[in-house]
C-alpha cells in the first residue's frame, strides 16, 4: 500500500471531476505484453505507441512492477486503447506491465502482488470518481488475451459497488 499511497497525489479524484469532462462509463485493465519481471515505463510505452502513429501513450494509467502508479495520457483526454468498437470514447485505460511469460510470446498473468494490490486500490478510486463505470478486460472487446487474466470477473465486485449506497 505504500506504493500506492507514495503516489496519491497521482490518483486525487474529486468526484466532480466526472461532471467536468466525458462521460466515462468503462474502465478497461490492460496488460503491456511484456515479458514477466520485465521492467518499462510510460516513457518505454508511449515511445512505442507513437511509433505506431499515436499522439502519445494510449494508456491513462500504468501499473509498474513495484507497484508504482504512473499517469499517461491526462484522463479528460479520449484514450488510445480499445480500438475495436469506439470504447476509447467513454473509458478510462490502466495497464500494468507484463503480461506474457518469459518467452516473450504466451499470455501469463504476471501481476506482482504489489500491482496486484495497486491495481485494486486505482480500480476502486476510478469506479469511485465515475460511480456509472463497470470494469473490463481488454479481451472483452478485442480478439486478444490482454490483460492475460479475466478482469471482468475478478473486479466485478468493484464493478458492482454502489459508492453512495455502499461507501458514503
Amino acid at each position: 500500500m505504500d506504493k500506492v499511497k507514495a503516489n496519491s497525489k497521482l490518483l486525487t479524484l474529486n468526484p466532480i471531476l466526472s461532471t467536468l469532462m466525458r462521460q466515462i462509463n468503462e474502465i478497461i485493465v490492460h496488460c503491456s505484453a511484456t515479458p514477466e519481471g520485465a521492467n518499462f515505463t510510460v516513457e518505454d510505452i508511449d515511445k512505442w505507441h507513437r511509433k505506431r502513429g499515436f499522439r502519445c501513450i494510449g494508456y491513462h494509467y500504468v501499473i509498474y512492477l513495484d507497484g508504482g502508479i504512473h499517469l499517461g495520457r491526462p484522463i479528460e483526454e479520449e484514450g488510445a486503447h480499445c480500438l475495436d468498437g469506439g470504447h476509447n470514447k467513454h473509458s478510462i485505460g490502466v495497464c500494468y506491465i507484463g503480461g506474457v511469460a518469459k518467452d516473450g510470446h504466451t499470455p501469463k498473468d504476471t501481476r506482482t502482488p504489489e500491482q496486484k494490490e495497486a491495481l485494486k486500490a486505482l480500480l476502486g478510486l476510478l469506479k469511485a470518481a465515475f460511480r456509472d463505470a463497470r470494469i473490463y478486460g481488454h479481451r472483452d472487446f478485442a480478439k486478444k488475451d490482454c490483460p492475460s487474466f479475466d478482469a471482468t470477473k475478478e473486479y466485478e465486485y468493484i464493478s458492482n459497488m454502489d459508492f453512495k449506497k455502499d461507501v458514503l
